[in-house]
């Protein structure tokens, strides 16, 4: 699950994307309003974390605007503006739910789940199964055979990807870019090695394997 955090104080920024990407999840940031709310448009997020004062346009001018072009993207506000008429007109203007700062980093992660669980745009692909492995995507569990499977949060994202793309051969350029969020160099194995962690607890205690090697392409996750 891929989302937008907009905020234009960079330690703050920071400091969610790594819990966020920690906890599983692909995280862009935008530090400002005119290069969020462009982002907001031009992706398919499926959670956005909107700071309201921003630099070149406020939260405010944000979220009216995306909501204008309907889309229905679940959106957090997270500012230090927590006056009761700020919280009225943010949720006035379409926001779903509000956390003032400062905030504990649990409290926040379990807002996003709760947003996502009730989220229109995922209500209906939280569980992806194939064969006997099925994942949950809001409750971050593994099974197969009926047996739970512990995932690291970097495992379960690349598992996610590939689920999601069950069928598709993807390259190990964008296996990085989705999982780490960076550019593929041919010289390190870093994919190479998170697969093989993934196989050693998804595939290999089983006979039917899942997980296939395309040979200098990347990998398919497929019922063969």
């Amino acid at each position: 699950m891929r989302i937008l955090v907009i905020e234009d104080e960079a330690k703050a920024a920071q400091f969610v994307k790594k819990g966020l990407t920690e906890a599983g999840y692909i995280v862009d940031v935008a530090h400002d309003g005119e290069e969020g709310l462009f982002m907001a448009l031009e992706t398919d997020y499926q959670l956005i974390i909107l700071d309201i004062m921003l630099p070149k346009r406020d939260g405010w001018y944000v979220l009216e605007k995306f909501r204008q072009q309907n889309h229905m993207t679940p959106i957090l506000l997270l500012t230090a503006r927590d006056a009761v008429d700020d919280r009225v007109k943010g949720l006035n203007l379409g926001a779903d739910d509000y956390l003032p700062k400062p905030f504990v980093f649990s409290e926040l992660l379990a807002r996003v789940q709760a947003l996502l669980r009730r989220g229109g745009n995922i209500q209906q692909n939280d569980t992806l199964k194939i064969a006997d492995l099925e994942i949950d995507l809001i409750k971050h569990r593994v099974t197969r055979k009926g047996k739970r499977i512990e995932l690291s949060p970097k495992e379960f994202s690349l598992l996610s990807l590939l689920m999601r793309r069950q069928g598709q051969t993807l390259s190990r350029t964008v296996i990085a870019e989705q999982v780490w969020d960076m550019n593929f160099d041919s010289d390190t194995n870093i994919v190479d090695v998170a697969v093989k962690r993934l196989r050693n607890k998804v595939d290999d205690p089983f006979s039917n394997k899942l997980i296939h090697t395309a040979r200098g392409i990347g990998y398919v996750l497929e019922e063969r």
